[in-house]
């Protein structure tokens, strides 16, 4: 489409279009000859002036994030930690956080068998679907692990990427690209956007990630997964992509993967819930400091004995 075509599709003018591709904001625009040509399926930027209004809630103590800040730091003056036994622990967190996100999500392979299936094993009477998803997360944790190592910044790009792995030969169709229909949240409270939303409502919630940093780097983690859920802008895998995002926040500060367990599916759901309607973070954030606190003690027990 050309700048026209654009201004009366997103409803800005031409002149501030010509402005945005000139600042290099409109992906894959092009100029042949004297004319711009824009990408059918490229989407309307999010204004920078943009300024968020919502009011997070978090009645947690100053020190409440003390004794794990504390811990971390034992941990850290540990290092390097034994090879051997560092290894084994990275291939039981892979293992765990593959089996309780999928379970969370209905997978019904058990931890045992998910274990096997990342050996390589094929489980007799189950889907294709569930050895794929157990296959897709692993992937999705190593290129999660990849970023953080090359020290990237959180984009929509790789939020699709990850999306993209996660959904890799379920949904072709649909991986890593945002939901052309509108959807609901099962047990939820509240309605994601409309899908025509979801472009703007992607692009603003990196406006605001970006400012996130006020808060300790556990908040901002469970907010950055709780604003995504809400979102919800992929037809389906959005909770699998929702922890590895939280994840990411969290490793790249240096703290150890949160592992949300499947029997505390009801509680996660519940505190999610209230974070969507209510954006009182409170409960959210405990549940993910808790899960945290867990590893945290696993990690040094292992590295004292």
């Amino acid at each position: 489409m050309q700048i026209k075509e654009a201004s009366q599709k997103w409803r800005i003018s031409p002149r501030r279009i010509r402005q945005l591709i000139q600042d290099g904001r409109i992906a894959g625009a092009k100029k042949i000859g004297t004319v711009w040509f824009i990408p059918d399926e490229a989407t309307k930027p999010a204004d920078k002036r943009f300024k968020d209004k919502t009011e997070i809630i978090l009645n947690l103590p100053a020190d409440y994030f003390k004794n794990i800040d504390a811990k971390l730091a034992q941990l850290n003056k540990m290092r390097p930690l034994a090879p051997t036994t560092l290894k084994t622990l990275e291939e039981n967190n892979i293992l765990n956080w593959t089996y309780n996100s999928n379970a969370i999500e209905g997978n019904t392979l058990t931890l045992r068998e998910t274990k096997v299936v990342l050996e390589g094993i094929t489980i007799g009477g189950k889907s294709v679907r569930e050895h794929l998803e157990v296959i897709n997360h692993r992937e999705a944790i190593l290129f999660l692990e990849e970023l953080i190592k090359d020290k990237v910044a959180m984009s929509e790009w790789y939020i699709k990427s990850i999306h993209s792995l996660i959904l890799k030969g379920i949904d072709s169709e649909n991986a890593g690209k945002y939901r052309l229909a509108n959807v609901q949240i099962s047990g939820a409270s509240l309605t994601p956007p409309d899908y025509l939303k979801v472009p703007e409502a992607m692009a603003k919630l990196m406006l605001r990630y970006a400012h996130w940093d006020k808060y300790h780097p556990l908040i901002k983690a469970a907010l950055l997964h709780g604003e995504f859920v809400f979102i919800h802008p992929f037809v389906d895998g959005n909770g699998r992509t929702a922890r590895l995002l939280m994840n990411f926040e969290a490793m790249q500060k240096g703290y150890l993967p949160i592992i949300i367990k499947t029997n505390a599916r009801a509680k996660y759901y519940e505190a999610l819930d209230k974070a969507m309607v209510t954006h009182d973070y409170t409960d959210f954030v405990k549940l993910i400091a808790s899960e945290e606190d867990k590893i945290l003690d696993q990690y040094l027990k292992m590295f004292k004995d």
